[in-house]
């Protein structure tokens, strides 16, 4: 520790038998710096702010109907269209930068200098900010330093008004290019649909009844369907010729024809009813009365033989009647005294029913088998033809689909564009373009006061780097340290008074030095606002 702070001591020593030039020093950069800071150009910044309001009344009313202005990214392309070489020039020009006669190259050099001096921000509102809702809402601010006061109020003017005017035109520029583009492409579609239509009816034409859709389903699943069919009818004939067989052997097993009533009582009495005269009560009163005599005589009895006679006769007439009947003779039926079987006309009628049911289910297997068999001829052709149907048909829809959509498209444009005539943002100006009266920079007060502590600073450096050129030792040990040389003594300097005298007056010299600097950095500091523009005169002299 008792090392370090000798050597601290040391170059404190070192710099002090230096001290006359760390002044000089001092004051040579501190006049350097003072005139260089005063005689800088005062540069005033203009500002303007404009409050960009989205949320009109027709915006809740056109949502979903018009087509979405994005006013944020309209007015971020805008600011970027103000900051080229058109608008810079017209803005130029207006604020008196340059005439029209200016050279091409004086006025890229003077608008490539505005444009490094423009700031546009974009911030959202402080209630935006604050509550953290989603807004389309934003504030811009226009900043712009220059050397005139009133060239900087100009061009932020100017700027102003062409962020204003030029977004509103972009609006209406934007929707027009939008619509005109739209109603070409409309045009294209409308044709392409045409076309479409007149191919797809021309097709449909030429191939009636292969065509998907005028047949239900496809060519594969009418094949389907038809075979399908078929075999239901294949096997509903089956089920029904087998109820036929089954009833036509039922009808045989049955007497067409049963003894009437009448009869069958004269058979259980053994006589025949009052005024009956018909076959089948003679056949029964006949065979009562065989049977009457058979209990009485023999077979060969005379007797027994002619009535036994008489029932062949009577049953071979009683036949002959029912020939008759089936040939249809209806009054047959009542002279032979039967009735007609009830089981037997139910099993007819049945009989008669599964007919006419087998009938028809062989005219359906028939136009099945007819229809599978057309469709399976057509087999190599009906694909194909529904395929190109398929694909003329999707064109179709394709094309009738984006027509559709474009319809939509125009009419919403159209719309959008009635809703920026009619305001869909609002520009309120915050903050007029101004600027202060007093110059924004230089930040004089500062950089004087930084100038002088940099003064200082050089002053006491240039101090140590003399020491560093031209050490001198201040004491035995430091001597020894460098030479390696041990010093056996050392000898005092005597100051007479007039020695004295002479180093009070240079101190007193140096103090005034110093003073003085501070004095006239006092002086420059408050009286800098003046002592610019005199110098700021001389120099325009």
């Amino acid at each position: 520790m008792k090392v370090a702070i000798d050597r601290a001591m040391d170059l404190v020593r070192g710099i002090w038998l230096h001290r006359r030039m760390a002044v000089m020093v001092a004051w040579v950069v501190a006049l350097v710096a003072w005139l260089a800071i005063l005689a800088w150009p005062d540069s005033y910044q203009a500002n303007a702010r404009v409050y960009v309001d989205t949320s009109t009344a027709l915006r809740p009313l056109l949502q979903g109907l018009a087509v979405e202005q994005d006013i944020e990214a309209r007015m971020n392309i805008v600011r970027e269209q103000i900051l080229g070489a058109d608008k810079l020039d017209r803005v130029a020009l207006d604020a008196g930068f340059y005439s029209e006669a200016a050279p091409q190259q004086e006025k890229t050099a003077v608008q490539n200098s505005i444009r490094d001096r423009i700031l546009i921000d974009m911030t959202l509102p402080t209630s935006a900010r604050r509550d953290r809702a989603p807004t389309a809402d934003r504030i811009f601010a226009i900043s712009y330093d220059n050397t005139d006061r009133s060239k900087a109020i100009a061009v932020v003017d100017a700027l102003l008004k062409a962020l204003v005017d030029d977004t509103k035109v972009s609006t209406t520029s934007g929707t027009n290019d939008a619509q005109s583009f739209l109603q070409d492409q409309i045009k294209d579609y409308e044709n392409r649909l045409a076309a479409a239509e007149t191919r797809l009816a021309t097709f449909k034409k030429q191939n009636v009844g292969l065509v998907p859709g005028q047949n239900q389903g496809d060519f594969f699943s009418r094949l389907q369907t038809e075979i399908t069919e078929g075999k239901r009818a294949e096997t509903a004939l089956e089920l029904a010729t087998r109820r036929r067989a089954e009833l036509q052997r039922q009808l045989r097993s049955e007497q067409p024809f049963a003894v009437g009533a009448a009869a069958a009582n004269g058979i259980a009495t053994g006589r025949s009813a009052p005024g009956s005269n018909d076959t089948a009560s003679r056949i029964a009163e006949t065979q009562a009365r065989l049977d009457e005599l058979l209990l009485r005589f023999t077979d060969k009895h005379p007797d027994v033989v002619s009535t036994r006679q008489a029932l062949i006769e009577l049953r071979a007439r009683q036949q002959q009647e029912l020939e008759a009947f089936r040939r249809g003779d209806a009054a047959a039926i009542a002279s032979s005294g039967l009735a007609a079987n009830p089981v037997y006309q139910s099993i007819q009628v049945q009989l008669n029913q599964t007919d006419v049911e087998i009938a028809a289910l062989r005219g359906q297997l028939v136009d099945h088998q007819r229809a599978e068999a057309d469709l399976k001829r057509l087999l190599n052709t009906a694909p194909a033809v529904e395929a190109e149907f398929a694909r003329l048909a999707r064109d179709y829809d394709v094309n009738r689909a984006q027509y559709t959509s474009l319809l939509e498209r125009l009419e919403k444009a159209k719309l959008s564009d009635n809703a920026s005539e009619t305001g869909m943002a609002n520009f309120d100006i915050i903050e007029k373009p101004n600027a202060a009266s007093q110059p924004t920079s230089p930040k004089r007060p500062l950089l004087l006061l930084v100038s002088l502590m940099f003064a200082l600073g050089a002053g006491l450096g240039s101090a140590w780097l003399m020491t560093q050129l031209r050490p001198v030792f201040t004491n035995s040990a430091a001597l020894t340290e460098v030479t390696g040389v041990p010093v056996f003594g050392v000898v005092s300097a005597t100051m007479t008074s007039e020695s004295q005298r002479r180093s009070r007056l240079r101190l007193l010299k140096l103090g005034g030095a110093v003073a003085g600097l501070f004095i006239v950095f006092l002086v420059v500091f408050l009286t800098h606002q003046s002592g610019s523009r005199l110098i700021h005169s001389l120099l325009s002299a």
